[in-house]
């Protein structure tokens, strides 16, 4: 039996991943289980005590024994990466939508967010999280074939509380994985949309670089969210990823 694990992204939900795993269906065998969690602080569950760097991770692995396959989208990824390194006997692979280790420019990283551009952004959360959110989502599927039945879809879905975003985007701000991107043995999938505004595909390609053992595949005409544009594409190299 395989365990997938779904982990989503900042501002999201995990019905995110409800098409998708239908059409994961259609390609795995029929004793895969599907789990799609939600974010600390989501679907009504609190926010973990202590730094959000490790406490988020911990708070997700929790009461996960048994080996799983994890699959994480934009924030998810980042903290699937994180969670490869703190628990290495309890991943035996990452499928990776949209990744990078650090989504913030920093010294000797320009494939991420400008700081000031983060800056903007968080205020405009604070200030008004609903259209923030909204121009949010319009945003990264700007260049996406699929863009207008994205949008609709996430545009859908229930907001966290505020306190939950600001808390994310203090997560993203600060978290810098790059320095354990070499320690991760777990053989990874790389699912990267060549337009996508948010991580952009160079981020993927340092990834692949650095990866101990990584496969990507980018897919054109696609933004930041790969397994929404094209699921059945997606769940085609997941299939052929865990048949490998």
């Amino acid at each position: 039996m395989t365990k997938l694990v779904f982990w989503h992204g900042w501002g999201m939900s995990p019905d995110v991943w409800t098409d998708f795993m239908k059409d994961l269906c259609e390609v795995l065998s029929g004793d895969t289980v599907y789990e799609a969690m939600p974010l600390p602080g989501y679907a009504g569950t609190g926010l973990p005590d202590g730094d959000s760097l490790s406490s988020w991770v911990d708070a997700l692995m929790e009461g996960m024994p048994e080996p799983i396959v994890l699959c994480g989208w934009s924030m998810g990824a980042v903290l699937a990466l994180s969670a490869a390194c703190r628990y290495p006997e309890r991943i035996e692979r990452l499928v990776l939508f949209g990744a990078t280790p650090c989504f913030v420019e920093r010294h000797g990283w320009q494939a991420g967010m400008s700081q000031e551009s983060a800056r903007h952004f968080r205020d405009g959360v604070r200030a008004d999280p609903v259209a923030t959110l909204r121009r949010f989502v319009a945003l990264f599927n700007r260049q996406d074939k699929q863009a207008r039945a994205i949008v609709r879809r996430l545009s859908g879905l229930d907001i966290p509380p505020s306190p939950v975003l600001d808390a994310g985007l203090d997560f993203l701000d600060r978290a810098d994985f790059r320095s354990l991107v070499p320690h991760i043995r777990q053989k990874v999938l790389l699912v990267h949309g060549e337009n996508d505004p948010l991580m952009p595909p160079d981020a993927a390609l340092w990834l692949a670089e650095n990866l101990p053992d990584a496969t990507l595949e980018i897919l054109p005409d696609v933004a930041h969210a790969p397994f929404l544009s094209d699921s059945r594409q997606c769940a085609r190299f997941v299939g052929a990823f865990l048949g490998d």
